[in-house]
């Protein structure tokens, strides 16, 4: 089988890839000429997953997977969300989220947050979307330098205490909002 995978993120390609089976062929929208991020401006992530996947799909004709994802915090209405990836503005800096997220709480004992991811598969029989989500808590500093995003500042509740950070690849593959979304994809293939 082959796809595309709506994302240059290399962090998103190996996770992803950690989890796809082995007789996958996995394209990047660089393989077609396309570089930079691809237009996401949809309200939800389920209408940012979707509009790239199908932009992708006929573009090249070739199944396409696309997520979007994000960071829910309770006590700010479920920001970032959709926002997640420029919550400190349009440069789309990690550190500079993580500032913000970090300030927002300051004085919050209440950190409970989630993180979600939902794939759309793009194909010839339409879009479907996948949803994946783990629970946990933001802490109050950042630890760990695995990952990427918020990763060092998630600690799931699944966990041993550790955040996303602190986890090897693998630890965190095996609890994360992108590998549960990918089984209930894989599911259906």
């Amino acid at each position: 089988m082959k796809l595309v995978l709506a994302t240059q993120n290399p962090h998103k390609v190996a996770e992803i890839r950690a989890v796809l089976p082995p007789d996958w062929e996995v394209l990047q929208p660089s393989d077609f000429g396309l570089s930079g991020e691809l237009r996401e401006d949809g309200a939800t992530m389920e209408a940012n997953a979707s509009q790239k996947a199908l932009f992708l799909w006929e573009l090249t004709g070739v199944p396409s997977l696309a997520d979007d994802s994000g960071l829910e915090v309770d006590v700010l209405g479920g920001a970032p969300g959709v926002d997640s990836a420029h919550f400190a503005g349009p440069e789309r800096s990690d550190s500079a989220n993580r500032s913000k997220l970090l300030d927002a709480l300051q004085d919050s004992v209440n950190r409970r947050a989630r993180f979600t991811t939902v794939l759309a598969w793009a194909t010839a029989e339409g879009v479907t979307c996948y949803r994946g989500t783990v629970e946990g808590n933001i802490g109050e500093c950042e630890r760990g330098t695995q990952g990427f995003g918020y990763d060092s500042l998630f600690v799931p509740l699944e966990g041993d205490g550790r955040s996303f950070a602190e986890m090897s690849p693998a630890e965190k593959t095996a609890l994360s909002h992108r590998s549960r979304a990918l089984a209930a994809w894989c599911a259906k293939r």
